[in-house]
């Protein structure tokens, strides 16, 4: 699928009903190609340290991989790149077999030979070990079927090529940030439960009070 923009490419319309610029299921933003006031402010998430961030971009075209890593640099965050949905599917799997970091988020490609978008975004959110990584499908896919299709398969976010640079990296930041949270709230929440356990051992080695 190819990201480059040609003359008179368009955005696909939104579903009936659906709030302008956004699909069903996905986050509210608009998907229009560089819109006057389109794309979600980046103002907010400016202070976002994304160094230690890691995202998989997948796609079977090479000149589409370079654009997405040459527009991700702006962020200063790891890239990793796969030429096809199998490809992604074992460097996930070699990340949790080897216990090393899981990629942040997963820019993913729908139409690719030997293994579709779709059926790499359920393989990812099937699996307990795997299904908190944002998924953000790259399409050209207008049609509504398509979008249910992909909403479906679970995938956090759409993002319509041709690719504005402005609205990749407002939403990869969205992803990421959204990743930073809930990461957080996880450390919290064991940190919680460790001195709730430790407190429920003192108190059960307690003899009777005499």
């Amino acid at each position: 699928m190819n990201l480059i923009p040609t003359p008179g490419s368009q955005a696909p319309s939104p579903a009936p009903g659906s709030h302008p610029g956004s699909y069903p299921g996905s986050h509210p933003g608009s998907l229009a190609q560089e819109s006057a006031g389109a794309s979600p402010s980046p103002a907010n998430l400016d202070n976002l340290d994304l160094s230690e961030s890691t995202i998989l971009v997948v796609d079977d075209n090479a000149q589409n991989l370079e654009l997405l890593q040459a527009y991700l640099e702006t962020l200063s965050c790891k890239t990793l790149s796969a030429t096809d949905g199998i490809e992604a599917m074992k460097i996930i799997e070699q990340a949790v077999t080897a216990g090393t970091g899981l990629p942040d988020l997963v820019l993913l490609d729908v139409m690719m030979p030997r293994m579709s978008g779709f059926e790499v975004c359920r393989k990812i959110k099937e699996d307990p070990a795997t299904r908190s990584i944002p998924v953000m499908m790259v399409t050209a896919l207008n049609e509504l079927g398509d979008i249910e299709r992909g909403v479906e398969s679970g995938t956090d976010d759409f993002l319509t090529k041709p690719v504005n640079k402005l609205e990749l990296l407002t939403r990869v930041k969205s992803l990421l940030r959204v990743r930073h949270l809930k990461r957080e709230l996880d450390r919290t929440m064991a940190y919680i439960q460790d001195i709730e356990s430790r407190r429920g051992e003192g108190d059960s080695g307690e003899g009777p009070i005499l």
